[in-house]
C-alpha cells in the first residue's frame, strides 16, 4: 500500500508540471460553463424545471471531464512513458505491474474529482448554481463512467505507436463526442438525425445517466448498460493490447 501512494502521489507531481494537461482537464469546462453561463444567464425557468441552464448543463460538463481525461490525458501518458522506456523499467523493479497501473488509475480519479469541485466552486460562486438534493448516487455514476472511459483509454495507450499519435487519435476520437453527446452543448437543439448518430456514441450516456442522476434521482438502464459494456470491453481489449515497451 505503501509503495501504491508512493506512486500514485508522484503521478500527481507530473500531471501539476503538464500545464497543457491541466488547462484542459481543470480549466477548460470551467471557462465553457462560464463563457456560456454569461451568455444565457443561470435564472430559474419553470419550463426547465425550476433549474437555470447553468444547472442543466453540469451533466454534460462532467461528461467533458471524464472524456478529456480517459481519451486525451491517459494514452498521452502511458504512451510518453513507453517512449521514454519509464514503463519498461519500472516493470523490471519488484514493484510488480499491478501497483504501476493502478497508481495512474487513483491519479487519474484524485484529478477528475478535482475538476468537477473546481466545477462546482465556479457554478456556486459565480451563477449560484442549484445543487439538486439527494442524488448521491450520481458519485458512483461518475465513477463507472471514469473507470470505463480510462479503461478505452488503457486500450488507445497500447494501440499507438507513439505518444503523438496517441494524442491526435484520441483527440480525433473524444472532439466529434464531445459536441454530439451534449457534453458541450445541449443534445434538444440538434436535428434529429444527429441526435440519433449521438445515440451510439458512448459519451452520450455517460451525459444521459449523469444528467437522470442529477435531475431525476433515477438511473437510465440502457445508459447503465452502454457504460458498463464499454467498461468491459476496454478492460478485455487492453489486456491484450496494452504494451509496456
Amino acid at each position: 500500500m505503501k509503495t501504491f501512494l508512493k506512486l500514485t502521489y508522484m503521478e500527481l507531481k507530473l500531471q501539476l508540471r503538464e500545464p497543457v494537461a491541466l488547462f484542459f482537464t481543470l480549466a477548460f469546462p470551467v471557462m465553457v460553463m462560464v463563457l456560456f453561463g454569461f451568455i444565457f444567464g443561470n435564472e430559474a425557468d419553470e419550463l426547465l424545471g425550476g433549474y437555470g441552464r447553468v444547472d442543466l448543463s453540469v451533466p454534460g460538463y462532467i461528461g467533458m471531464i471524464v472524456g478529456t481525461i480517459g481519451l486525451l490525458g491517459i494514452p498521452t501518458t502511458l504512451a510518453n512513458y513507453r517512449d521514454l522506456g519509464i514503463l519498461r523499467r519500472l516493470r523490471a523493479t519488484p514493484l510488480g505491474s499491478s501497483p504501476v497501473l493502478w497508481s495512474q488509475v487513483a491519479a487519474q480519479v484524485l484529478m477528475t474529482s478535482v475538476g468537477i469541485s473546481l466545477l462546482f466552486i465556479a457554478g456556486l460562486t459565480i451563477f449560484g448554481l442549484r445543487i439538486p438534493d439527494g442524488n448521491l448516487a450520481i458519485v458512483p455514476a461518475i465513477l463507472l463512467s471514469a473507470f470505463s472511459f480510462f479503461a478505452v483509454g488503457f486500450v488507445l495507450a497500447g494501440v499507438m505507436p507513439s505518444a503523438r499519435t496517441a494524442q491526435a487519435v484520441g483527440m480525433a476520437v473524444f472532439y466529434p463526442m464531445l459536441f454530439l453527446s451534449g457534453a458541450a452543448m445541449p443534445r434538444h437543439i440538434m436535428p434529429d438525425s444527429v441526435q440519433q448518430i449521438a445515440g451510439w456514441l458512448p459519451l452520450t450516456h455517460v451525459v444521459i445517466l449523469v444528467e437522470d442522476l442529477w435531475l431525476k434521482g433515477t438511473w437510465n438502464l440502457t445508459s447503465v448498460a452502454v457504460v458498463v459494456v464499454v467498461l468491459i470491453l476496454g478492460l478485455v481489449l487492453s489486456r491484450f493490447t496494452f504494451r509496456w515497451e
